[in-house]
């Protein structure tokens, strides 16, 4: 295509496609072109999985500790012992991303339903993306560009791994399909995600049931005081039944299978 074409038409113009002025078409592709690329796959609805991008496979967190250094600091040492005791995150993600795959994979009439969605990064991420695979199955990765930061792993299914610029549309496509949600121990990111989604849904934002569960009960009973802020009124009873806490593989598989095959076997959502 000519230069004088292109500066001529503005849809053709990526100075114009990358001003100011242009942002509302931007916004708008990471509306359509995720849509288009998960009709083309079939993917209607998905199962996410949010976690930290710190946390290590079993194997990894192994072989950084044994190859630590005898003159490396006690905090160091700690600091990787941590992320080995850590791992058992990564590797019950993993397996319970394989389970939902096969569990989806043998429902009558499915298309590429209950697909394992992540962030697309490493650690938590990696697990559910790695654990489908494995499994025989598709998975999503929405992934997120960040300067001097890689992003999307390995185990995301080709054309499945679908980077946004804007963290609102990736959130936005993060519930858009959820039709359960399992929320791993992590930081910032994690915490941003997980009271966006419950204020969404205290709020009536978001009309569908979505079962969701913190796994780790004592990461997250540490890390959050539920019971205080009951105490103080600043959440009601009904709030604490937003969520599930659990602390086994079986349990999560059970509690999301049976929500969703009780409220959402009902056909694709688009």
């Amino acid at each position: 295509m000519s230069d004088t074409i292109t500066k001529d038409r503005f849809y053709f113009d990526p100075e114009f496609v990358g001003s100011p002025d242009g942002r509302t078409i931007r916004i708008m592709s990471e509306y359509y072109g995720p849509l288009r690329r998960l009709r083309r796959k079939k993917v209607y609805d998905t199962i996410v999985f949010f976690g930290s991008a710190r946390i290590k496979s079993r194997a990894d967190a192994q072989q950084a500790l044994d190859n630590a250094s005898n003159h490396k600091k006690d905090v160091s040492i700690n600091r990787l012992k941590k992320d080995l005791e850590m791992a058992q995150y990564y590797e019950d993600a993993r397996a319970l991303s394989g389970e939902f795959t096969k569990w989806s994979k043998g429902l009558k009439d499915a298309k590429h339903r209950y697909i394992i969605c992540s962030g697309g990064g490493p650690g938590i991420m990696e697990a559910s993306n790695r654990g489908a695979n494995e499994a025989g199955g598709i998975s999503v990765g929405l992934t997120i560009s960040l300067p001097e930061e890689k992003s999307g792993n390995p185990w995301i299914t080709d054309g499945l791994d679908l980077k946004f610029h804007y963290f609102f549309m990736r959130k936005f496509w993060f519930l858009y399909l959820a039709k359960a949600l399992v929320v791993w121990p992590g930081g910032f990111g994690t915490l941003d995600e997980l009271m966006e989604l419950l204020t969404l849904i205290q709020t009536e934002k978001i009309k569908k049931r979505v079962p969701i569960v913190l796994y780790g009960k004592e990461f997250w009973e540490n890390v959050i005081n539920w019971d205080y802020l009951l105490e103080m009124g600043t959440i009601s009873n009904d709030d604490l039944e937003l969520f599930h806490i659990s602390n086994s593989k079986k349990d999560t598989f059970n509690y999301v299978t049976s929500f969703i095959e009780k409220h959402h076997l009902k056909g694709p959502n688009f």
